[in-house]
């Protein structure tokens, strides 16, 4: 175990059986969380709560295919409540889908599944999610962004766009439930390398080879980012974008 800033606390984190989710579970548990670990396939879901639990931690797992509807979702926000306790004090919308392309060639199924699952189910859960929140006067939210948000990216609109949506959905979120106790903010991570995009190593170096930092991120990296955001070191800091991407947005993009 690292610290306990978050024992004590439970936590619900989408997406979280592979790459950047895995990391924020592992790393929320390591600070004292009891995680709930949420994705569709309950193989992968099971190796992260075990590796959670040999470490010390606390982890259950929740199958859910929150892209599939509204009510799928917020199904997942009520069984993670439930196994959690009942209550969820930290939640990271961290599941996302990056289909891309030139504008002309995204077909419905990959725009519907960009809307559905990057904007429409972290809009459900923290529909269900927040209120109980801010009725207890406490709670964290951590949505995971891009910062492809921010730049015009040829082949990235739709996705950029849903990622720029979210950063504006933290925003609101602050302003609508901060007064109650709910922080909500937003990491935005820069070009980091996972299983799902290792097979591109080359394109992702010359990415990032005149940023400051000069590598490329690890989900680690995003992870201890959440883990402050989660944290009550982050007590003042509300609505805002952490950016985690080596420098690359406020010094190069291209």
């Amino acid at each position: 175990m690292e610290s306990n800033r978050l024992n004590g606390r439970t936590a619900l984190v989408t997406g979280s059986t592979s790459g950047i989710g895995r990391a924020i579970a592992k790393a929320l548990a390591a600070e004292g969380a009891h995680v709930a670990v949420s994705g569709r396939d309950a193989g992968r879901g099971a190796e992260v709560v075990d590796a959670i639990v040999a470490t010390g931690g606390r982890a259950d797992f929740v199958a859910a295919d929150i892209g599939a509807s509204g009510a799928a979702a917020r199904a997942l926000a009520e069984e993670a409540t439930r196994v959690l306790g009942g209550r969820v004090d930290i939640l990271v919308n961290n599941a996302g889908v990056y289909p891309s392309g030139p504008t002309a060639d995204l077909d419905d199924a990959s725009i519907e599944a960009l809307l559905a699952v990057n904007i429409r189910a972290p809009h459900a859960l923290v529909a269900t999610i927040a209120p109980a929140m801010a009725a207890r006067g406490e709670g964290a939210i951590v949505n995971i962004g891009s910062w492809i948000a921010a730049i015009g990216l040829g082949g990235g609109a739709l996705y950029g766009a849903t990622k720029a949506t979210l950063e504006q959905l933290s925003r609101s979120w602050a302003a609508e439930y901060g007064a109650a106790g709910v922080r909500v903010n937003t990491v935005s991570p820069g070009v980091t390398l996972t299983e799902g995009n290792g097979g591109h190593r080359e394109i992702l170096d010359a990415m990032v080879a005149r940023t400051p930092a000069g590598r490329l991120g690890t989900p680690e990296d995003i992870a201890k980012a959440v883990a402050f955001l989660a944290s009550d070191d982050a007590a003042f800091v509300h609505g805002a974008t952490l950016a985690v991407d080596g420098g690359a947005l406020n010094t190069y993009a291209g």
